[in-house]
């Protein structure tokens, strides 16, 4: 599995950006799909995920309402719409994957096998 994020770039709070995440065929439609991000000296953190069958989705409450996460599995891409953008929003943001997992670990960095580099989002006040 491949996964190479992009979208990344400097705005002002309030901006959007949408970043995408490229993966290997297949990908989308069969692994569960997260976005996480990792801002200065902090852990890296959950931000939002699909899950492979349903399609549920899935978002921490910090970007509840202003992140959306989407999927198209012909383009093997996943997007991560990003509206109201806040200085805390800084950070780099990666893209994962896993193929399996239960439900309730969705959201956990530690269970998901796949990363692609990241891409810095800055958000100035």
């Amino acid at each position: 599995v491949q996964l190479q994020a992009s979208g990344g770039g400097l705005v002002q709070a309030g901006a959007s950006l949408r970043l995408s995440c490229a993966a290997s065929e297949g990908t989308v439609s069969r692994y569960d799909m997260g976005w996480f991000r990792q801002g200065p000296g902090k852990e890296r953190e959950f931000v939002a995920a699909v899950r492979w069958n349903s399609g549920t989705t899935y978002y921490d409450d910090s970007v509840k309402g202003r992140f959306t996460i989407s999927r198209d599995n012909a383009k093997n891409t996943v997007y991560l719409q990003m509206n109201s953008l806040k200085p805390e929003d800084t950070a780099v943001y990666y893209c994962a994957a896993r193929r399996t997992g239960i439900l309730s670990t969705i959201r956990s960095v530690a269970h998901y096998a796949y990363w692609g580099p990241g891409t810095l989002v800055t958000v100035s006040s």
